[in-house]
């Protein structure tokens, strides 16, 4: 059950933002794959969750009945976390683009209107939230737009953050292509600068030391669980949904699994890819418990790759294990610090490679 007929994907969706890739590429259908695979899609918006009952309503009035109910909610985002900062501002002139979609055409567009010597300000939230080396990737992507179009021009990250993921890759990254730490760097990154006001009429944002105006403005806002999850009682009051993590099962209500970002899966990341994993661990799990079979040791792995320009990618893969009640990494590892041209093109080849992957692997 989605309101959607068509996905947008968020991985890739900053190619589009930099202006070297098409949104339509991002576009997954679900009736596709629902005949590719075998399931039957209504395109609804499920408004509440009647555990006991074991029901979903929709917003059409319907409601279905479930032996069991798996629920993958996404990320809302805290409004009020930044005082002048809400949806509708999201949706004007400063959009977060973290749903990729309109949005993500909207910071393109925007883009490409600045004037050259404008300033791009992005502002990441805190942590937990989906994707986090997202903002540094849309940094990186938008100063290789910046230095190829409009070279007078730089982005500003105002990070509430001291450090960030794979934060030594990226400034490296930063230093070989975009001059990062010169007088004259493409990227400007200033840790523990949490914007705490907007401004849209005057395109400005504040932070405790200084106010700032912005040629583009891009704030990500604080996350939580999508609003499902806090509708059906599914986070208890908190951001993030509790679950038994072999088996993605609430542990609030019996019957109800909760996969992806809305998941609290530590130590696993918020990234397409594990929520990928948990997923299948999930999936095998309804299977041995609908057919009365304890469910199996469960795994999990991760693989995100980041691109620094069209030509420069970088990656890190983990395994994890469940250790007693918590997800604990036992391998993996970086792309190196130091590399060939040549290994950062191939990098961002396989980082197409994966995309299509998994994502013809839900869809097609």
């Amino acid at each position: 059950i989605d309101a959607d007929k068509y996905y947008y994907s968020c991985p890739l969706s900053n190619w589009v933002i930099a202006g070297f890739r098409e949104l339509e590429a991002q576009k997954w259908s679900w009736d596709a794959a629902s005949k590719a695979h075998g399931y039957t899609h209504i395109q609804d918006t499920v408004v509440n969750i009647d555990a006991k009952a074991k029901q979903v309503q929709l917003k059409s009035g319907s409601k279905i009945g479930y032996d069991r109910c798996i629920v993958a909610p996404g990320v809302d985002y805290k409004w009020n976390s930044i005082e002048g900062y809400n949806e509708q501002v999201s949706n004007g002139p400063m959009p977060h683009a973290w749903k990729a979609g309109p949005q993500t055409q909207l910071l393109a567009d925007q883009l490409k209107a600045m004037p050259d010597g404008g300033v791009v300000v992005i502002s990441p939230p805190k942590n937990p939230f989906r994707c986090p080396p997202g903002p540094y990737e849309r940094a990186s992507l938008i100063a290789w737009y910046l230095q190829k179009h409009k070279p007078k021009s730089k982005v500003l990250i105002l990070d509430p953050k001291p450090k960030f993921s794979k934060y030594g890759l990226f400034t490296g990254g930063w230093k070989e292509l975009y001059g990062y730490e010169t007088e004259n760097s493409l990227i400007q990154w200033e840790p523990e600068s949490a914007v705490t006001e907007v401004d849209p009429k005057n395109m400005t944002v504040t932070t405790e030391m200084d106010t700032i105006k912005g040629a583009v403005v891009n704030i990500i806002p604080n996350q939580t669980a999508g609003f499902i999850a806090h509708t059906a009682g599914l986070t208890g009051g908190k951001d993030w949904c509790p679950v038994n993590k072999k088996t993605f099962e609430s542990t609030i209500h019996a019957g109800v699994h909760v996969i992806g970002d809305a998941a609290s899966a530590a130590k696993m990341p918020k990234s397409g890819y594990a929520a990928n994993s948990q997923a299948k661990v999930c999936a095998a799990a309804v299977v041995d418990m609908i057919n009365g079979r304890a469910p199996g040791k469960a795994s999990y792995v991760n693989t995100c790759y980041s691109m620094l320009s069209p030509h420069y990618g970088i990656s890190v893969a983990a395994i994890y294990k469940l250790k007693g009640k918590v997800i604990s990494k036992v391998g993996g590892g970086l792309s190196p610090t130091k590399a060939s041209a040549a290994v950062r093109k191939q990098e961002g080849e396989f980082n197409e490679s994966w995309y299509q992957s998994i994502m013809r692997d839900g869809f097609a």
